[in-house]
Formats: structure tokens, sequence, C-alpha cells
């Protein structure tokens, strides 16, 4: 628009005035010019437009009110008035100013702009005005004249920030919807928001503007919301240029790109419709800072509660996913961190974080990973529908990671979870039953070896699970269900947990006791040795022994903290009176100027471990009516989602583990009672788990409860004679326990079940030998005589000697316990009284122990079938074999009969780890493992876990590689714990193992031919399965001992055989091998060695001085092959990583990364093969179903057996041919294609390695005088017998 020429005021420049107003100059006072101007406002209030004459009329005084002396007043209510009049002139005249002048407009609008500052002060008397000043512009929108003037932008940012400099808490909406209508005119109204002019409204939204005037804040945000289609192209070209183009000069906010980017989205997400596409190339950024903060605001925006941004840009959104894998570590710590958010907001969106978030789980940063718990935690905690099952199941993989930070936050994450939704039921059943798993895999953690997690377990059962703020009833409750619904492996460790605190306990009284008595040396090397064994149950066991030390200090000094410390740990002692000592101990220990306390940290861990909190009188009192209740039906059982019969079986397995560790807590009257109702009852675990409550809590029933004794006597003797097995066993070892005159008790039991044994009535005989061999056992004074009638006639001759049925010819090698036929369960039972009796006796005088020996041995031979008649099935001779093989281990661990066990004896039942039943196999290895880590086995047994390098079963090999590294581990700590065992080192120190295998493999079955590459590699396998754990550490020169060791060997004679030149020879062709892999594991081997070792004479002749043996019996051929050759097709135990320690403990699998998997790969396999290792045989790994004979693959599948089954034909019949040793790798492979072709499930060892035995034509001695025996059989199948008296 033009403006038009000026307009010329009536009368030749003449001004005039409202009626009554004088002329206003210079010459009056400033309060006579107010007057007058008030005079003249209401005059232009009072015109409208279209009062023409008088717009004419007063065109001069509207000239004349834009002067100098106006504009530039010092009067602030003269400059006030005259804006006034201004506005209104600007309404009257419009749309054509009276003012043509630019300059003039520019001064104007900037005079009236000034005025608009007063609006600041609601309480000012002149606010109306300055209110009406500004409703008057709005309304008119006269500053839309300025568009017209070259340097507008100055009039309308001097506006802007004049607005949003006033605007406070105190206007009401009338004010601000003003000013909104003015600032939104000129925005939408105009060509353009310059820069600047875009600057005045988003500093507003910079957090530290935002924070010191709320209101501004408020009317920026409503503008840009009101302007958004209009303002939108000016800010996505501000942020083009700094973000794209990094011009960063073009404004002064550029530094405050993002934060501008987050409040205008939360404003209204069009105004950034253009600049999220450069969100996106920012997000690909080489700057790692650039990305950082890019993320940073989208996890803002993503994130928002009512966000929709990830639906609306698709792109955008993956863009941002891709960050999770971003190399710069804070980039993926802040999506990780986002994510919770996220899931929190968006459960929609969880689906497309499960990918990106299990990654992070495996990020090799521990704060990631930590905050990927964190992450999940805090959703699931918010609500547990938004997290899914997968994302749980991440917080359950890292329970189990390498570093203790975040194996912590997950456990403590699943814990809370735990409580909130499974113990306070805050979101129902179905919430309860989604994460039913975390109570089992919390307790599993007890398995682990380090003592922080165990000690976490501790801590989280306490106040998680079972939570002792409760009251006793509601403690128990919790308690009897919890117990009920835990998995077998949960039950054992939550077991274990309260068998270690037990003995942590029974320490604590030790040490207390060492302190009543006087002052000695003797006295404080015991002390010494109670404190390390303390320190070792303790996190950090090297400040834990400092600590310990300091604190057995401070016990010798108090005396009253001795007394707290005695009442904690009594039998006696209630929860409320624990938590009392542990104040008062804490107490004394606290010192107030000192804000961290580590040693009194380390005595709160002992304290803990240590104080009864959940258990004692009143608790146990509890337990046993919740226990009657479920007897009675009258419990919430069901409610609490287990049957009654659950219910009753696991309370009294429960109290059953309880009688060992509290067992005082049990003696009442009303207990007791309790406990016979449960022996009437017709579930046989019950009763059993009864009994041995009694057995272990019922010292003095005897003296102090009659009645109960009375009614117990009877009901006991009816369970050793006609109860179950375990309830025999039960019975006997409770009578003698807990009764005075156990002597008459146990013969009133045995007198009439001697009388009674009658073989041809199998199913009636296994309890009674049961009861027999244990009363044997406890009493061997009183029944060591009869029982030898009894073992002779009876046992061997008439049970042993004889097979009266026939047994089923299908050809598995085993068979379910069910299953097995009553006359082979009594032979079982019958082999281990033979066992129970002589350990009894401990003694050989009658040389019962050497037929007993030659009996097992001959059972071992003959493959079970003793009788050799061919009546006994396969599965049945499996069991016979796991029992000779058993029975034989057992009487080792007695020493009077380890010393006549002879090395054919020793090495038919270590040959048992190789047997071709899988379960044979399995459960012997168990068994091994077990009487060697209690130190109850002589060393040479553990050699016999060498041979397990041969099993075709992935899973025995790293059952057995565990086995030895515990074992190892258990020793080594022995020896350095007790100082007198290096007068034992011979049958101690793992490395003297090593003679033992060299000598056991120089005599396995398979190894005929000992010059072959085949049978060499198997000895090496075997050598190196041991050599690799015992030479992981070069401890004392241990390498050099070890190389001198077997040089030694060479030097002697098999003492077995030492006339034998290729037995001779297949030893020292054993010690060339081992020799050789010891020279490629260890550089150290050939340093000096000055210890000398010391060989058995049982396995070893030693030569006179001029014996010699220098011969190399590998030729450099073999050598070569056996570096170079084709390996194994897996290494050892590559994968499997299982936790395998104290009795009662299962193995937990290790879920491993591929990652894991390869490096274990290099750190297992032997270093004597090559890299092309190719698993060429793992196929053979399998175990065919059940143990079957022959496999055979039904080709045709019926609707009734969906699954196909690996079946014996009908039509053959099992090969009469002995087995031995690892079928050929063709017979392997086929089977193994044939397994994998009939989707079969692996569960036994037909399809692997078959068990190896002695050959037809060996000369062994037992093989001699079983063949000798044999020949005296008549055609009729006359019963062989072995005195066992000679």
């Amino acid at each position: 628009m033009e403006f038009p020429q000026q307009q010329k005021p009536a009368g030749d420049g003449k001004i005039f005035y409202p009626p009554g107003v004088k002329e206003i100059t210079d010459k009056i006072s400033n309060d006579e010019v107010v007057k007058r101007l008030k005079m003249v406002v209401k005059t232009y209030m009072d015109m409208d437009q279209d009062s023409e004459e008088e717009k004419q009329q007063y065109l001069g005084l509207a000239l004349h009110l834009a002067s100098e002396f106006f504009l530039r007043n010092p009067n602030k209510d003269v400059r006030l008035l005259v804006a006034c009049c201004l506005a209104d002139i600007f309404r009257i005249y419009a749309p054509e100013a009276p003012y043509t002048s630019h300059d003039k407009l520019k001064d104007i609008f900037l005079f009236i702009t000034r005025q608009l500052k007063g609006l600041e002060d609601t309480k000012s008397p002149q606010f109306n005005r300055y209110f009406y000043l500004l409703e008057n512009l709005a309304w008119v929108k006269s500053y839309n004249i300025c568009f017209e003037l070259e340097d507008c932008n100055e009039i309308f940012i001097q506006l802007f920030k004049t607005l949003f400099s006033v605007i406070n808490n105190s206007h009401n909406q009338k004010v601000q919807m003003h000013m909104m209508d003015l600032m939104s005119s000129i925005i939408m109204e105009g060509d353009g928001v310059t820069q600047e002019l875009l600057d005045t409204i988003l500093i507003n939204l910079i957090p530290a503007h935002k924070n010191l005037n709320k209101q501004a804040y408020d009317l920026a945000k409503t503008l840009l919301k009101r302007t958004v289609q209009t303002i939108e192209a000016c800010i996505a070209n501000f942020f083009n240029q700094v973000l794209v183009m990094g011009k960063s000069s073009v404004s002064d906010l550029s530094e405050h790109v993002f934060d501008l980017i987050q409040e205008l989205f939360a404003i209204d997400p069009m105004l950034l419709t253009s600049v999220m596409p450069q969100l996106e190339f920012k997000l690909k950024s080489n700057d790692g800072e650039e990305r950082l903060a890019v993320v940073r605001l989208l996890a803002k925006l993503f994130g928002a509660k009512d966000s929709e941004l990830a639906s609306q840009n698709r792109p955008l959104w993956q863009c941002f996913l891709g960050r999770f894998n971003d190399i710069h570590v804070p980039v993926r710590l802040e999506c990780v961190k986002f994510a919770s958010h996220c899931l929190m907001n968006h459960p929609d969106l969880a689906k497309d974080l499960t990918e990106y978030l299990k990654v992070r789980s495996h990020d090799p940063e521990e704060a990631i990973r930590h905050d990927v718990i964190v992450t999940i935690i805090n959703a699931g905690k918010k609500d547990l529908n938004l997290v899914n099952d997968q994302l749980l199941g991440f917080v359950r993989e890292r329970t189990l990671d390498k570093r203790w930070r975040v194996r912590k936050e997950a456990m403590m994450g699943l814990a809370q979870l735990y409580k909130k939704y499974c113990l306070h039921h805050e979101a129902g059943k179905e919430s309860a039953q989604k994460i039913s798993w975390i109570k089992d895999k919390l307790l599993h953690i007890y398995y682990q070896n380090s003592i922080d997690d165990k000690l976490l377990v501790e801590k989280i059962f306490a106040q998680y699970m079972v939570p002792h703020s409760l009251d006793t009833e509601e403690k128990m409750k919790c308690l009897y269900y919890l117990y009920s619904c835990l998995d077998t492996n949960a039950v054992k460790a939550l077991n274990e947990m309260w068998k270690c605190q037990n003995m942590l306990r029974s320490l604590v009284k030790e040490l207390l006791d060492l302190h009543k008595l006087p002052v000695s040396e003797a006295n404080n090397t015991a002390m010494l040795g109670k404190l390390m064994s303390i320190a070792k149950n303790l996190p950090d066991a090297g400040k834990a022994q400092d600590f310990m030390k300091k604190f057995n200090q401070v016990l010798s000094e108090d005396e009253k903290l001795r007394i707290q410390l005695e009442v904690l740990i009594s039998p006696t002692c209630s929860c409320k009176q624990a938590e009392i000592c542990v104040r008062e101990i804490t107490r004394k220990l606290t010192f107030p100027k000192q804000p961290t306390n580590p040693f009194l940290e380390m005595v709160k861990f002992l304290l803990e471990r240590i104080a009864p909190v959940h258990i004692d009188s009143e608790a146990i009192s509890a337990l046993v009516k919740l226990l009657n209740k479920s007897i009675e039906g009258t419990a919430d059982d069901e409610e609490e989602g287990v049957t009654p019969d659950t219910a009753i079986r696991s309370g009294l397995e429960l109290l059953k583990v309880l009688s060992f560790t509290h067992p005082t807590a049990f003696h009442s009257a009303e207990t007791y009672e309790s406990l016979l109702q449960c022996l009437k009852m017709e579930d046989d675990k019950v009763a059993e788990a009864a009994i041995q409550i009694f057995r272990n809590t019922g010292q003095k029933i005897e003296t102090e409860l009659q009645q109960i004794r009375s009614t117990l006597i009877p009901i006991l003797h009816q369970k050793a004679k006609r109860g179950t097995p375990h309830q025999a066993k039960q019975a006997v070892h409770c009578i003698h326990a807990i009764f005075n005159n156990k002597e008459v008790q146990l013969a009133q039991i045995f007198e009439p079940l001697s009388r009674s044994l009658n073989a041809d009535v199998p199913e009636q005989l296994i309890t009674p030998l049961v009861s027999l061999g244990h009363i044997s056992m406890l009493a061997p004074d009183q029944f060591a005589s009869p029982m030898k009638s009894i073992v002779a006639n009876f046992i061997v001759k008439d049970l042993l000697m004889n097979d009266r049925s026939v047994g089923n010819k299908n050809g598995k090698l085993w068979s379910a316990d069910e299953e097995v036929s009553p006359e082979v369960l009594a032979k079982v039972q019958a082999i281990k009284l033979l066992v129970r009796w002589l350990l009894g006796m401990k003694n050989n005088q009658s040389k019962s122990a050497n037929s007993t020996l030659r009996l097992l041995s001959a059972m071992l031979v003959s493959e079970g079938d003793l009788t050799e008649q061919k009546k006994i099935s396969k599965s049945d001779m499996s069991r016979l074999r796991l029992a000779a093989g058993s029975a034989i281990m057992k009487l080792a661990q007695e020493p009077c009969y380890h010393e006549i066990i002879t090395p054919e004896q020793f090495q038919l039942c270590g040959l048992v780890i190789n047997d071709e039943c899988y379960q044979v196999r399995q459960i012997f290895a168990q068994k091994l493992h077990l009487a060697l880590v209690k130190l109850l086995l002589p060393l040479e047994y553990l050699a016999v876990f060498a041979l397990c390098a041969k099993d075709p079963v992935k899973e025995r090999r790293a059952h057995a590689r565990q086995c030895l590294l515990k074992n190892i581990s258990v020793r080594r700590e022995y020896i350095k714990q007790n100082p007198l065992a290096q007068e034992k080192l011979v049958s101690l120190l793992p490395e003297y193992v090593v003679p033992f295998m060299i000598h056991l493999l120089a005599h396995d079955p398979d190894f005929t031919k000992p010059h072959e590459y085949e049978q060499l590699k198997d000895i090496k396998e075997c050598l190196w399965f041991m050599l690799e754990v015992l030479m992981t550490k070069n401890e004392n020169n241990s390498h050099a001992f070890l190389r001198k060791m077997v040089e030694n060997i060479k030097q002697t004679k098999d003492a077995q055989c030492p006339e034998d030149a290729k037995a001779n020879e297949k030893l020292y062709i054993v010690c060339d091998v081992a020799l050789f892999v010891i020279a490629n594991k260890s550089t150290a081997c050939h340093l000096d060695c000055q210890k000398e070792p010391v060989l058995s004479s049982k396995f070893f002749l030693v030569q006179d001085k001029e014996f010699k043996n220098d011969k190399e019996y590998l030729t450099g051929e073999m050598r070569q092959m056996l570096l170079t050759g084709k390996p194994k097709p897996a290494p050892v135990l590559a994968t499997v990583n299982k936790t395998l320690t104290v009795p009662g403990r299962r193995i937990i699998q290790k879920t491993t990364t591929a990652s894991d998997m390869t490096s274990n790969t290099s750190t297992n396999s032997s270093p004597l093969v090559s890299a092309n290792n190719k698993n060429s045989t793992d196929l053979s790994e399998s175990r065919a179903q059940e143990n079957n004979e022959n496999p055979v693959i039904k080709k045709e599948e019926t609707k009734d057996e969906p699954s196909q089954k690996l079946v014996t034909d009908a039509g053959i019949e099992a090969s009469p041919v002995r087995r031995r040793g690892r079928p050929t790798k063709a017979a392997a492979a086929a089977a193994a294609a044939a397994l994998k072709e009939a989707g079969a499930i692996p569960a036994g060892g037909g399809g692997g390695k078959g068990r190896k035995r002695a050959s037809d034509t060996t000369t062994d001695s037992i093989n001699v005088k079983m063949s000798k025996q044999s020949q005296q059989q008549s055609d009729e199948g006359t019963k062989r017998q072995i005195d066992l008296q000679r």
C-alpha cells in the first residue's frame, strides 16, 4: 500500500482541541498536560471511524500528538495518555494512518511499544489504561501498518521482546489473549518471519528462560501453536541452516537446537514436519558426540508419553533403533536408558525394542548390560504387562554375567518383581504365574562358586522370598508353600543354603569354645584355622581374613560380646532374640566418627549368615500346624497352587531338612504327635521323611517323652520288616540313634528277618535285605558272625548264583526302576548287603573281603550275568554291573579293603565308566565324583576320569572334566589349609594321579595294538583330558615334576605282570605319549626338578640301578601324526559350563553364545592337534533312545504314535558277540544318521560307545578262575558257587 499525501489540518495548520481542552504546549506544567490529555483521550475513545467531520477537525491534533514534545516527554503518565491517543487515532483513521513519514511511523510504534512495558505491574493505578492500549492495538491490528516500513522488523522484535518480558502470573486471560492476537497477526499476515524475530519467540523455550518466566514460555507455546502453518517454514529454514549446513552463526540459539526441537515437538509435532528428516541425517554423523546429542533428543521425542513419532515417521524410528548398535559406547548407553521410558509409555514398541535389547544384554560394556537390566526391571515394576517373556529372559541370562555388578542388579531386580507380584499378588494370579520361574532361578544361582552370589541369594531369600519381618505364622506359610512350588534343583539349593549357614554356625561355636580354653600355641593355631575357614565363607577372602582376626581380638577382649554371640548361635535362640543380638553386636562395633566401616560391614555379613532369622521352635510349631491342616484338608493348598498331597510331601521334606540344621526346635510332644500321624499315612515318601525326622531329632524321646517312645517303637519295627527299602533303612538307623537298648531292638528285627529269607519270593526279599545290611553295619560286634552264614548260605549260594526267572529280551540296555524284575532288585540289595556287612566289620581277618571282591569282579567280567545262563535281560545286566562297580568303589573307601583290591580289580571297576549303557556311565561317574570330592577314595580312582575322553556323549565328557576341576581344586585347597597334609602328599597331590592314569591306560582292553595310530590317538586324548586340567598352571614347577615322574615310570616294570614284555612295552609307550603331550603343552617342563616323585609299589616295580630304559617307543612319523593328525570332532568340553559341587546338587547348564563357544574351543582343545578340526563324528555323540541294543528305524508312522521310535527287530535276536570299545566310525555315523532321520531324542548309549570288557583270551587271573569254574559246570547248567569263607 502507498502512503497518502500528508493531510493538512483545517484552518491552515491551526490545531483544534476538544471542547473544554486548552492548548497543550511545553509552557504548562506536567499536571496540567496530564489533565488536558485525559480529556483528549476521552474524546478519541468516543470517536468511531464513521465520524468524518470530527476526523478532519482533529487531524491537526493527531499530528501534534506525534510531535517530539510528546514522544520524548519524561513524564510516564503523559507518555501513556499520548500512546492511548495514538492507538485510538490508528483505530479511527484505519486503514490509512494520518502519518505519512516512514520515520515518524517508526518512532510512533517504537514509542507505543515502550509504553506497553507498563503492563508488567498489574497493581499500578494506570494498569487499566495500559490494558486499554494493548486491547486497542490488538483489536485494530495497528502494527500491521508497519509491514510497509523497510525496518519494520526492528519494531516487531522490540514489541515481541516487550510482551515476553512483561507477561507474568498476575495477568488474566484477557491480557494474554490480546498479546497473542497482537503477535499472531504480525506473524500470520506478514511476508515471513525473520530469524531475529523467530529468536525472540524461541528463546523463551530454552530451559534456562523457561524456568525464569513460565508465563513467557506458555505465551510462546500458544503463539507457535496458533501460527504453526505460517511459522513452520521459518523454523525448518533455521534448523536446516544449523543442522545440515552447519551455519551456527545464523542465530544465537544455534547451540540450543536440540533443546528447541524437543520443546517444539512437545508443543506441536507439525512445527517439525520438515526438520525430522534432517535429524535422520544427523544420526549418521561421523562425530560420536553429535550422534549422542541427536540420540538424546530423539529418545525424549520417541519416549514422550503421547508421542506418535515412531508410527508417523518409521524411517526415523528405524534409523534411531540402529543406534543401539552404535560403535560409540555413550550412544548405546543412551539408547538403552531411553528404552525404559519407551516401554512404559509405548508398550506397542516393545516388539521393536526387544531384539535390540537382546543384543545389548550381551554388550561388551558392563555399564550397558547393567542398564539393560535396569530398563527392563523398572518397566516391569511399573506394570508387568509392559515386559514380555523375552525381555525377562534377558534379565534371567544376566544373573550369570561375568561381572558382579550386573549379576547383582539382575538378581535384585528379579527379587523385587517376585515380591511385588508373587508374594503380594499386586497384579493377580496371572501375573504371578508369568514370573513363577523367578524363585527357582534365584535359588539356582546358589550353585555358583562365587561367595558374593551365595550371600546375595541368602539376602534375597530372607528379604524378598520369605521376608523375615513377617510374623511367624505368615512367614512359615510363605515358606511352606514356596518349598512346595520349587523345582528339584531349587529345593536342593535351598537345602544347601541352610546346610552352609549351619556349618558356619558350627565354626563360630567352635571358635567360641576355643576362647574358653587356656591360651597356648596350639590353641592359637586352632583359632587361626577356624578364622580361615570362616573367612572363606565371606566376600573378599583376603580382607575377610584380616577382619576376622580383628573380630577375634575384639571377642577375646570383650566378654559381653562373646556372650551375645553365644546366644546368637545357640540352638535354642529364637528369631526375635537373634535380632536383638545382632543389633547389640553391631552397636558395640559401630564407631560414630567413622562414616564407612568395612570391618563392621564384614562382621554384618557374618552375622546375617549365622543368625536364625526364619527357624526357631515357634516356627517349627507353625510349620507342623500347616502340615496338619494339609493332612486334615482344611489348608489353603489349592488356593496356593499346590495339591494337598504335594503340600504334605513337600512340607514333610522341609521339616526333614530343618531337622538336620535345627534339631532342637523339634523337641515337643505336639510336633512328634503330628509326625506319628504321618508315619501311619499310605504315602511312602511321607512316612520315610517322618522316620528320618525322628532319627535326627529324637535323642531325648526315650528320657522325656515316654508315650511317644511306646508308640514309635512298634511302628519302626514294622517299617524295618515290611516297609519300603528306604523306610527300612531309616527305621534301623532311627532305632540305633535314639534308643538306649538298641541291641535288643535290633535283635528283635534281625532274628525274624534272617529266618524268613526266601529266594523264591524275591519281591519280599528287598526290605529284609536292606534292614539286615544296615543292622550288620551299625552293630557289627553283635551281628557280624550270624551274618557270615547268611551271606555264605543264602546271599551267595541261593540268591546271587541262581537265575530263577527269565528276563525281558527286548534288547534295551536300561529300563525304568519300576520295570526292573524283583529278582534283580533283590540281587542288587544283596550286593549292597555284602558291602555293608564288610564296612561294619572293618577287617579282613576271615578273608571274606577277598572272596567278595572276587565275586564282584566275576560279575563285571561276565557283564552282569554271573551264571552265564543267558536268562537275564540286557537292562538287568546293566543294573548288576553298576551295582558291582559301585560296591568295589565303596569298599575301596575303607583302608583295610583298599589294600587288598588288586590292580586288576581296580581296572575292572574303573572300566565301568566306559560301560555301553549310558545310565551306568552316568550314575557311576556321579558316585565316583562324590566319593572323591569328600576325599573318601584313594587318589588312583581319580585316574578313572581319564577314560571319559572316549565317551561319545559330549555331556558326559563335560561332566567328567568338571569333576576333575572340582576334585583337583578341593585337593589343592586341602593341602593349603592343612599343614599336616604335607606328610601325605602322595595320596593328596593331584599330580600323583598321573602314574595311576598311565598304568590304567596301559591296561586298557582296547589298547591291543600299541603301534597303531588310531589307538595311540585314543591314548593321547585320554592323557590330554587329565593333563590339560593338571597343567593349567605351573605351580611349584609342577610341569617339570610331571615330566620327571613319567620318566621315572619308564625305569620301572609293570608290577601287575613284571615278566610280560608286551605289557611293559605298552606301559612305556603310554609313558612316551604322555611325555610327548607334556612337552608340547609346556616349555617349562624341561627345567630341573629337585623333588623326587614317589611311585606306588602296587603298580610299579622299581628296578636296580643297572636297569636303564632310554628307548624311544614313538617313531618320528608317529609323533608327527599325533601332532598334526585329525583331532577329535569336538573339544572335550568346549561349550558346556556346568557347576558341579557337593552332593545333592544338580548340574546346571549354562547357555553359551557363539563367541563363548569359539573361545572355549580354543581353550580346551588339545594343543597337539591341528586347527583343521572338523566335527566329523558329532552325530555319533547321540545316544540311542532307551539304550536299545539293536536300534531299527520304523518306516511307517501311525496316527496313534506320531513320533517315530527306535525298536528292536522282533525277528532278530541281540548278537551274543561282545562289543568292546567304540564302534567303527562308519557304524557310529550310520547309527547317528538313523537316529537323526527317525527324530528320536537321545536318551541312552546304545548308539555310542560300547562298554570296555576283558577279552575272551585275556590272561587275567580272574578270567582264568572263572573259565575253570565254568568248565566244571554240567550241561544242565549246574550252579556255580564262590566260597566266601576261603
